[in-house]
Protein backbone atom coordinates (compact mmCIF):
# COMPACT_ATOMS: atom_id res chain seq x y z
CA UNK A 1 0.00 0.00 0.00
CA UNK A 2 1.45 3.44 -1.19
CA UNK A 3 1.57 6.36 1.61
CA UNK A 4 -0.17 9.25 1.54
CA UNK A 5 3.09 11.06 0.98
CA UNK A 6 4.27 8.45 -2.02
CA UNK A 7 0.90 9.11 -4.02
CA UNK A 8 1.59 12.64 -3.64
CA UNK A 9 5.00 12.68 -5.89
CA UNK A 10 3.38 10.35 -8.02
CA UNK A 11 0.32 12.49 -8.64
CA UNK A 12 2.77 15.42 -9.25
CA UNK A 13 4.97 13.91 -11.39
CA UNK A 14 1.81 12.79 -13.40
CA UNK A 15 0.26 16.52 -13.22
CA UNK A 16 3.64 17.54 -14.88
CA UNK A 17 4.07 15.20 -17.35
CA UNK A 18 0.74 16.22 -18.43
CA UNK A 19 0.48 19.64 -18.54
CA UNK A 20 4.13 18.87 -20.67
CA UNK A 21 1.64 18.34 -23.63
CA UNK A 22 0.18 21.30 -24.18
CA UNK A 23 2.24 21.93 -27.21
CA UNK A 24 1.73 18.69 -28.61
CA UNK A 25 -2.02 19.71 -28.76
CA UNK A 26 -2.57 23.69 -28.82
CA UNK A 27 0.42 24.30 -32.51
CA UNK A 28 -2.03 22.25 -34.65
CA UNK A 29 -4.55 24.48 -33.82
CA UNK A 30 -2.83 27.80 -34.37
CA UNK A 31 -1.88 26.51 -37.33
CA UNK A 32 -5.66 26.38 -38.57
CA UNK A 33 -6.24 29.80 -37.30
CA UNK A 34 -7.45 29.90 -33.96
CA UNK A 35 -6.44 32.14 -31.35
CA UNK A 36 -4.87 31.59 -27.64
CA UNK A 37 -8.50 32.47 -26.29
CA UNK A 38 -10.63 30.71 -28.21
CA UNK A 39 -8.35 27.06 -27.74
CA UNK A 40 -8.53 27.74 -24.00
CA UNK A 41 -12.04 28.25 -23.79
CA UNK A 42 -12.84 24.91 -25.61
CA UNK A 43 -10.04 22.97 -23.59
CA UNK A 44 -12.35 24.51 -20.52
CA UNK A 45 -15.58 24.05 -21.93
CA UNK A 46 -14.34 20.25 -23.11
CA UNK A 47 -12.63 19.58 -19.38
CA UNK A 48 -16.03 20.65 -17.43
CA UNK A 49 -18.10 18.04 -18.31
CA UNK A 50 -15.80 15.36 -17.86
CA UNK A 51 -14.85 16.66 -14.18
CA UNK A 52 -18.80 16.92 -13.43
CA UNK A 53 -19.27 13.40 -14.71
CA UNK A 54 -17.00 12.14 -12.47
CA UNK A 55 -18.49 14.22 -9.37
CA UNK A 56 -21.74 12.82 -10.03
CA UNK A 57 -19.97 8.77 -10.11
CA UNK A 58 -18.26 9.79 -6.85
CA UNK A 59 -21.96 10.72 -5.39
CA UNK A 60 -20.78 14.21 -4.73
CA UNK A 61 -22.66 17.09 -4.86
CA UNK A 62 -21.92 20.77 -6.92
CA UNK A 63 -23.09 22.84 -3.73
CA UNK A 64 -20.85 25.59 -2.56
CA UNK A 65 -20.66 27.49 0.96
CA UNK A 66 -21.17 31.22 0.78
CA UNK A 67 -17.33 31.99 1.83
CA UNK A 68 -15.92 29.25 -0.71
CA UNK A 69 -17.22 30.92 -3.93
CA UNK A 70 -14.82 34.28 -3.60
CA UNK A 71 -11.67 32.22 -3.42
CA UNK A 72 -12.60 29.53 -6.02
CA UNK A 73 -13.32 32.94 -8.52
CA UNK A 74 -9.71 34.39 -7.92
CA UNK A 75 -8.28 30.50 -8.50
CA UNK A 76 -10.50 30.38 -11.80
CA UNK A 77 -8.80 33.90 -12.47
CA UNK A 78 -5.70 33.15 -11.39
CA UNK A 79 -5.33 29.63 -13.96
CA UNK A 80 -7.28 31.73 -16.58
CA UNK A 81 -4.33 34.07 -16.79
CA UNK A 82 -1.49 31.48 -16.42
CA UNK A 83 -3.41 29.46 -19.26
CA UNK A 84 -3.22 32.71 -21.72
CA UNK A 85 -0.07 33.90 -21.20
CA UNK A 86 1.30 30.14 -21.73
CA UNK A 87 -0.48 30.01 -25.14
CA UNK A 88 0.05 33.65 -25.93
CA UNK A 89 3.86 32.89 -25.90
CA UNK A 90 3.50 30.29 -28.36
CA UNK A 91 3.22 32.55 -30.78
CA UNK A 92 6.46 34.50 -29.91
CA UNK A 93 9.07 31.95 -29.20
CA UNK A 94 9.88 27.72 -29.60
CA UNK A 95 7.15 25.65 -27.37
CA UNK A 96 10.06 23.82 -26.36
CA UNK A 97 11.90 27.26 -24.71
CA UNK A 98 8.50 29.00 -23.16
CA UNK A 99 7.68 25.44 -21.49
CA UNK A 100 11.43 25.48 -20.21
CA UNK A 101 11.15 29.20 -18.72
CA UNK A 102 7.89 28.57 -17.28
CA UNK A 103 10.22 26.27 -15.14
CA UNK A 104 10.72 28.76 -12.92
CA UNK A 105 7.42 28.71 -11.21
CA UNK A 106 8.73 26.28 -8.43
CA UNK A 107 11.28 29.35 -7.84
CA UNK A 108 8.87 31.52 -7.55
CA UNK A 109 6.83 29.36 -5.13
CA UNK A 110 9.59 28.80 -2.77
CA UNK A 111 10.03 32.66 -2.84
CA UNK A 112 6.67 33.48 -1.91
CA UNK A 113 6.10 30.71 1.20
CA UNK A 114 9.52 32.59 2.79
CA UNK A 115 8.38 35.81 1.76
CA UNK A 116 4.35 35.17 2.93
CA UNK A 117 4.14 32.24 4.85
CA UNK A 118 7.96 32.44 7.16
CA UNK A 119 9.20 29.58 4.83
CA UNK A 120 12.94 29.56 5.43
CA UNK A 121 15.14 30.52 2.51
CA UNK A 122 17.88 28.45 2.98
CA UNK A 123 21.43 29.36 0.93
CA UNK A 124 20.63 26.42 -1.29
CA UNK A 125 17.50 27.71 -2.25
CA UNK A 126 18.94 31.17 -3.34
CA UNK A 127 21.84 29.55 -5.02
CA UNK A 128 19.21 27.62 -7.30
CA UNK A 129 17.81 30.96 -7.56
CA UNK A 130 20.87 32.39 -9.58
CA UNK A 131 20.84 29.39 -11.30
CA UNK A 132 17.68 29.66 -12.50
CA UNK A 133 17.95 33.08 -13.78
CA UNK A 134 21.50 32.29 -15.35
CA UNK A 135 19.58 29.29 -17.17
CA UNK A 136 17.43 31.90 -18.41
CA UNK A 137 20.10 34.54 -19.41
CA UNK A 138 21.21 31.40 -21.59
CA UNK A 139 18.31 30.53 -23.27
CA UNK A 140 17.20 34.60 -24.08
CA UNK A 141 20.15 35.13 -26.13
CA UNK A 142 20.77 32.14 -28.87
CA UNK A 143 23.97 31.10 -30.49
CA UNK A 144 23.40 33.47 -33.76
CA UNK A 145 23.31 35.89 -31.22
CA UNK A 146 19.62 36.96 -31.66
CA UNK A 147 17.52 36.88 -28.53
CA UNK A 148 14.40 35.90 -28.20
CA UNK A 149 11.13 37.78 -27.80
CA UNK A 150 10.89 40.22 -24.85
CA UNK A 151 7.09 39.76 -25.11
CA UNK A 152 7.38 36.36 -25.44
CA UNK A 153 9.51 36.09 -22.54
CA UNK A 154 7.45 38.89 -20.36
CA UNK A 155 4.27 36.67 -21.02
CA UNK A 156 6.19 33.17 -20.23
CA UNK A 157 7.21 34.97 -16.62
CA UNK A 158 3.78 36.46 -16.08
CA UNK A 159 2.39 32.83 -16.82
CA UNK A 160 5.17 31.70 -14.46
CA UNK A 161 3.88 34.16 -11.44
CA UNK A 162 0.00 33.13 -11.98
CA UNK A 163 0.59 29.39 -11.80
CA UNK A 164 2.97 29.68 -8.47
CA UNK A 165 0.25 32.07 -7.03
CA UNK A 166 -2.11 29.51 -7.72
CA UNK A 167 -0.07 26.30 -6.11
CA UNK A 168 0.25 28.45 -3.02
CA UNK A 169 -3.40 29.34 -3.36
CA UNK A 170 -4.86 25.76 -3.47
CA UNK A 171 -2.52 24.85 -0.21
CA UNK A 172 -4.00 27.53 1.77
CA UNK A 173 -6.84 26.27 4.81
CA UNK A 174 -9.81 27.89 3.22
CA UNK A 175 -9.75 25.63 -0.14
CA UNK A 176 -8.43 22.30 2.25
CA UNK A 177 -12.15 21.51 2.75
CA UNK A 178 -13.31 21.04 -0.80
CA UNK A 179 -12.66 18.29 -2.43
CA UNK A 180 -10.06 18.01 -5.06
CA UNK A 181 -12.06 17.20 -7.96
CA UNK A 182 -14.93 20.61 -6.79
CA UNK A 183 -11.78 22.68 -6.78
CA UNK A 184 -10.65 21.68 -10.07
CA UNK A 185 -14.23 21.91 -11.91
CA UNK A 186 -15.00 25.32 -10.20
CA UNK A 187 -11.43 26.38 -11.02
CA UNK A 188 -12.29 25.42 -14.99
CA UNK A 189 -15.63 27.24 -14.74
CA UNK A 190 -15.02 30.36 -13.67
CA UNK A 191 -11.86 30.24 -15.90
CA UNK A 192 -14.40 29.45 -19.14
CA UNK A 193 -15.74 32.53 -18.05
CA UNK A 194 -13.37 34.70 -17.89
CA UNK A 195 -12.56 33.52 -21.86
CA UNK A 196 -16.25 34.39 -22.20
CA UNK A 197 -15.98 37.56 -21.26
CA UNK A 198 -12.71 38.27 -23.45
CA UNK A 199 -15.24 37.07 -26.39
CA UNK A 200 -18.26 39.47 -25.67
CA UNK A 201 -15.71 42.44 -25.37
CA UNK A 202 -14.19 41.62 -28.76
CA UNK A 203 -12.10 39.20 -29.10
CA UNK A 204 -12.49 37.36 -32.16
CA UNK A 205 -13.98 33.74 -31.59
CA UNK A 206 -12.28 31.41 -33.35
CA UNK A 207 -13.07 27.16 -34.07
CA UNK A 208 -11.94 24.36 -36.68
CA UNK A 209 -13.77 24.35 -39.85
CA UNK A 210 -16.21 21.40 -40.61
CA UNK A 211 -14.07 20.03 -42.99
CA UNK A 212 -10.87 20.17 -40.04
CA UNK A 213 -13.57 17.98 -37.95
CA UNK A 214 -10.76 15.95 -37.44
CA UNK A 215 -9.13 19.27 -34.89
CA UNK A 216 -11.93 18.37 -32.48
CA UNK A 217 -9.69 15.71 -31.36
CA UNK A 218 -6.86 18.02 -30.57
CA UNK A 219 -9.14 19.59 -28.54
CA UNK A 220 -10.21 16.45 -26.51
CA UNK A 221 -7.02 15.49 -25.94
CA UNK A 222 -5.95 19.22 -24.65
CA UNK A 223 -8.95 19.60 -22.04
CA UNK A 224 -8.30 16.28 -21.03
CA UNK A 225 -4.22 15.42 -20.05
CA UNK A 226 -2.96 19.29 -19.82
CA UNK A 227 -6.39 19.89 -18.23
CA UNK A 228 -8.58 17.69 -16.46
CA UNK A 229 -5.51 15.21 -15.41
CA UNK A 230 -3.22 17.59 -15.19
CA UNK A 231 -4.92 20.16 -12.71
CA UNK A 232 -6.70 17.57 -11.29
CA UNK A 233 -3.59 15.99 -10.04
CA UNK A 234 -1.99 18.90 -8.91
CA UNK A 235 -4.29 19.94 -6.68
CA UNK A 236 -4.72 16.72 -5.11
CA UNK A 237 -0.53 16.70 -5.12
CA UNK A 238 -0.78 19.94 -3.38
CA UNK A 239 -2.99 18.58 -0.61
CA UNK A 240 -0.61 15.78 0.24
CA UNK A 241 2.95 16.70 -0.21
CA UNK A 242 2.63 20.37 -0.14
CA UNK A 243 3.28 23.90 -2.63
CA UNK A 244 6.74 23.44 -2.76
CA UNK A 245 7.50 19.66 -3.22
CA UNK A 246 4.48 19.72 -6.24
CA UNK A 247 5.84 22.65 -7.89
CA UNK A 248 9.71 21.11 -7.97
CA UNK A 249 8.43 18.08 -9.71
CA UNK A 250 7.21 20.17 -12.40
CA UNK A 251 10.65 19.46 -13.59
CA UNK A 252 9.17 16.44 -16.16
CA UNK A 253 7.02 19.33 -17.57
CA UNK A 254 9.57 20.69 -19.45
CA UNK A 255 11.49 17.91 -20.76
CA UNK A 256 7.70 16.52 -22.02
CA UNK A 257 7.01 19.49 -24.09
CA UNK A 258 10.55 19.97 -25.54
CA UNK A 259 10.61 16.12 -26.63
CA UNK A 260 7.34 16.86 -28.48
CA UNK A 261 9.04 20.32 -29.62
CA UNK A 262 12.31 18.36 -31.03
CA UNK A 263 10.34 15.35 -32.16
CA UNK A 264 7.11 16.37 -33.43
CA UNK A 265 7.72 20.14 -34.39
CA UNK A 266 11.10 19.93 -35.51
CA UNK A 267 12.29 22.54 -32.80
CA UNK A 268 16.12 22.52 -32.74
CA UNK A 269 18.09 23.52 -29.75
CA UNK A 270 21.65 24.40 -29.75
CA UNK A 271 24.35 23.56 -27.20
CA UNK A 272 23.86 27.43 -25.19
CA UNK A 273 20.42 26.41 -25.25
CA UNK A 274 21.35 23.34 -23.55
CA UNK A 275 23.30 24.59 -21.14
CA UNK A 276 20.36 27.20 -19.88
CA UNK A 277 18.13 23.84 -19.34
CA UNK A 278 20.55 21.87 -17.49
CA UNK A 279 20.98 25.17 -14.74
CA UNK A 280 17.24 25.62 -14.59
CA UNK A 281 16.57 21.91 -13.94
CA UNK A 282 19.49 20.89 -11.44
CA UNK A 283 18.58 24.37 -9.74
CA UNK A 284 14.93 23.37 -9.17
CA UNK A 285 16.21 19.79 -8.50
CA UNK A 286 18.18 21.10 -5.73
CA UNK A 287 15.29 22.80 -4.34
CA UNK A 288 13.42 19.77 -3.97
CA UNK A 289 16.58 17.86 -2.69
CA UNK A 290 16.07 20.47 0.04
CA UNK A 291 18.09 19.84 3.37
CA UNK A 292 19.28 16.59 1.74
CA UNK A 293 21.18 18.32 -1.03
CA UNK A 294 22.92 20.20 1.65
CA UNK A 295 23.65 16.91 3.42
CA UNK A 296 24.72 15.30 0.04
CA UNK A 297 27.00 18.33 -1.02
CA UNK A 298 28.48 17.75 2.59
CA UNK A 299 29.30 14.25 2.56
CA UNK A 300 30.91 14.65 -1.55
CA UNK A 301 33.37 17.70 0.30
CA UNK A 302 33.99 14.88 2.80
CA UNK A 303 35.17 12.87 0.32
CA UNK A 304 37.25 14.70 -1.91
CA UNK A 305 40.46 14.69 0.90
CA UNK A 306 39.88 10.30 1.12
CA UNK A 307 40.34 10.62 -2.67
CA UNK A 308 43.37 12.77 -2.05
CA UNK A 309 45.35 10.51 -0.10
CA UNK A 310 44.43 7.28 -1.86
CA UNK A 311 45.80 9.03 -5.01
CA UNK A 312 48.76 10.11 -3.09
CA UNK A 313 49.57 6.75 -1.78
CA UNK A 314 49.29 5.32 -5.16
Amino acid sequence: MLSNTTKGYILAAIAAASYGTNPLFALPLYKIGMNPESVLFFRYMTAIPMLAAMLMMRGRGFGLRRHQILPLVAMGLIMAISSLTLFESYNHMAAGIASTLLFVYPIMVAVIMALFFKERLTITTILCIVMALSGIGLLYRGSDGDTLSLVGTLLVMASSLSYAIYIVGANRPMLSEIPTLKITFYVLVFGALIFAGRFATGTPFTMPAASQWYMWADVVALALFPTAISFLCTTAAIQRIGSTPTAILGALEPVTAIIFGVLVFGETLTPRDMVGLTLIIVAVTMVVGGSKTGEYLMRLRRMFPRILNHVRHK
